[in-house]
């Protein structure tokens, strides 16, 4: 006897699919990709906070405030207050789009069927891939260098390896991250449980250690690297733009994790109380951290590892090199392993499980971070930083995730009106076009304008403000071009958001 997929509604207004062989005989269905069940969402606010709190404090955080003063041209109050205006602006984004993954329990993938299109849903996918396996390169070269330093303070002889040492422990960090999320979201919901609480007291305590040694008053009275007379608006909102970018990732994948949780108000308050006072606290104390750093080992050393590194006691370095190397794990793999996972299993879920897209999330950032680790051998000689890389490309990513994260938005709670036919979702030929010709026009147009301002120095302001400007587009196009596509109504059956709680489809 065939079972067919049939739903139910809980008291807190949340959906629980009761998946049938229809969904799952689906070349859009695997079980990783599947809903959640109700046993499944089991993440409270706390759990939620945790997980921003672990996601937040990392050695980029750290240097936020060191990026905004030398590329932006802010002062230090200025790049603080950008920071923290900026993590308050993206909770926008993070709180809306974790509604549809809170309610149906689905993944950012399955989410962007409905406004994209069931097959078009993998070109968004692979944009926010992308920039997720080059955020795991880069963590996984911070942890990379941490091992290697803990290995030096141990094994003298390590230390002589130089590059190449740090190439081992690149390899050896990101193993290691792979391992956590092939084990599944609850090793994930353990680590930034247990993470949280450890790294928020090494920070309280950095702060209370660095404070004496620098002075507040002179390090906010330092001018600015912009050219004199400057009017500051412009960096201001340059510098906000790649600030609310550095989250914009999270922002369009945060059903990932939002389909764990108990309901909206745990997924809501979590990210509330876990977001922007911790990545305020911890960008401060990068900007402490370094000013104080001139006294503490005679120089003045941005980069948390290396300082860590002259500290002249065996003891504290091999402790903070554990506590660095459990921060950027905390990070790495909830913040740039599990959306790429999801987003190539978009591709083809019958032959890429959680196990393979894990694999291939490595394998692309290995790629991506091949010229540095090549430099680092010594292979080939050195070029552009890492920190500058990271900086420059802030803006960059923004512009593209920005439209999405508007289409987003106005898909479900506008033209969607917060219903979604799940089961259609993983079906091909039901309620969901294979490709959303509107979300592509939405995404195009801003992206489309970008380019031009890129490459012509026409409307460069399009570029410098690129979240802003493209979310705002994305949304304004998605929802005229929704409206003017908008087909006669169907004929077959009503889509199963419409459907009375266990009906089952026809």
């Amino acid at each position: 006897m065939t079972k067919t997929t049939s739903q139910m509604v809980d008291r807190e207004g949340l959906i629980e699919l009761d998946v049938g062989d229809d969904v799952r005989a689906s070349s859009r269905f695997n079980e990783d990709i599947a809903p959640t069940q109700a046993s499944e969402r089991t993440w409270s606010k706390w759990n939620i906070a945790a997980l921003w709190v672990g996601m937040a404090i990392c050695v980029p955080t750290y240097t936020l405030g060191g990026v905004l003063t030398a590329y932006f041209g802010l002062s230090v109050g200025e790049a603080l207050l950008a920071i923290l205006l900026a993590n308050v602006i993206v909770l926008i984004p993070l709180t809306l789009n974790a509604f549809p993954g809170t309610k149906f329990g689905i993944p950012f993938p399955v989410v962007l069927r409905s406004s994209f299109g069931i097959f078009g849903s993998n070109v968004p996918c692979l944009v926010r891939a992308l920039v997720g396996c080059g955020w795991f390169g880069i963590q996984t070269m911070f942890g990379g260098l941490a091992i290697h330093l803990l290995l030096s303070e141990l094994i003298p002889a390590w230390a002589a390896l130089g590059g190449v040492g740090e190439v081992v422990g690149f390899f050896v960090f990101g193993a290691m991250n792979l391992y956590v999320v092939i084990r599944g979201a609850e090793s994930i919901k353990w680590l930034e449980t247990l993470a949280a609480p450890l790294l928020l007291t090494v920070g309280i305590g950095l702060m209370v250690w660095a404070w004496p040694h620098t002075s507040m008053t002179e390090l906010l009275a330092q001018p600015p690297s912009r050219p004199e007379g400057a009017s500051v608006y412009g960096y201001f909102f340059a510098g906000l733009t790649a600030m609310v970018g550095f989250w914009a990732t999270l922002s369009l994948n945060i059903p990932d994790f939002s389909r764990f949780a108990k309901s909206q108000k745990d997924q809501i308050a979590g990210q509330v109380i876990g977001l922007p006072l911790t990545m305020f606290f911890f960008a401060s104390l990068g900007v402490v951290m370094t000013a104080a750093s001139e006294t503490l080992v005679g120089q003045t050393v941005a980069d948390p590892v290396r300082l860590i590194g002259y500290i002249d006691s065996p003891f504290w370095v091999v402790l903070a090199m554990l506590l660095i190397i459990i921060a950027t794990i905390s990070t790495n793999t909830a913040s740039n392993i599990v959306s790429p996972t999801n987003d190539f299993q978009n591709i083809a879920p019958k032959y890429i499980d959680q196990t393979r897209g894990v694999l291939m999330t490595g394998a692309v950032g290995v790629l991506l971070m091949g010229y540095d680790l090549l430099q680092k051998a010594g292979i080939i000689p050195p070029g552009v930083s890492l920190e500058q890389m990271y900086s420059n490309w802030l803006l960059g990513y923004s512009s593209l995730l920005g439209p999405i994260a508007g289409i987003m938005a106005v898909d479900y709670f506008l033209i969607k009106k917060q219903r979604l036919d799940v089961p259609s979702l993983y079906m091909d030929n039901h309620a969901y076009p294979a490709i959303n010709i509107a979300g592509f026009i939405a995404f195009g147009v801003p992206v489309a304008l970008t380019l031009i301002a890129l490459t012509t120095g026409t409307m460069y302001w399009f570029y410098d403000y690129g979240w802003f400007t493209g979310s705002a587009l994305g949304a304004i196009v998605y929802y005229i071009a929704s409206g003017v596509l908008a087909s006669a109504p169907s004929v077959g059956p009503a889509p199963m958001a419409d459907r009375e709680p266990g009906e089952q489809l026809p």
